[in-house]
């Protein structure tokens, strides 16, 4: 791993789950972590009920968009945790490699979205923790 870790998240639509994960990381690893999110077929844009729930723990997402995943973006990470995206996400020796089971918030309410959006919130946290120990 290099100095500063960097992390992909790869879900199917990179629209709601891989956003999330993507928008927590940045905002509790304060730029100490490279942070990716991809998806193996894009929606066009990120998941209205994604953007108003992490907008109401302060965090805004609502610029991002949705990116295709590439190699290059799984070759340049040292971890790569997927969501759902079952095999489209190419393995490369040496990287760490995470499987989450998390609901996909596609076509649900924000009340819906909150309790994802929380348990995506804890695993990044610990990813956190994880990655930079010393901090």
């Amino acid at each position: 791993m290099s100095e500063r870790p960097s992390v992909l998240f790869v879900c199917v639509h990179n629209a709601g789950r891989s956003q999330m994960a993507a928008g927590f990381l940045s905002h509790l690893g304060k730029g100490r972590i490279e942070v990716r999110s991809a998806g193996s077929l894009p929606a066009e844009s990120v998941n209205p009920a994604a953007v108003a729930a992490m907008s109401e723990v302060g965090i805004d997402i609502a610029s991002q968009q949705p990116k295709v995943l590439t190699t290059e973006a799984v070759q340049q990470s040292d971890v790569v945790i997927t969501m759902g995206c079952g095999d489209a996400c190419p393995i490369f020796p040496g990287k760490r490699y995470e499987d989450w089971k998390l609901d996909d918030p596609a076509g649900k309410g924000v009340e819906a979205v909150r309790p994802i959006r929380d348990d995506i919130r804890s695993r990044i946290e610990k990813l956190v923790e994880e990655l930079l120990p010393d901090v």
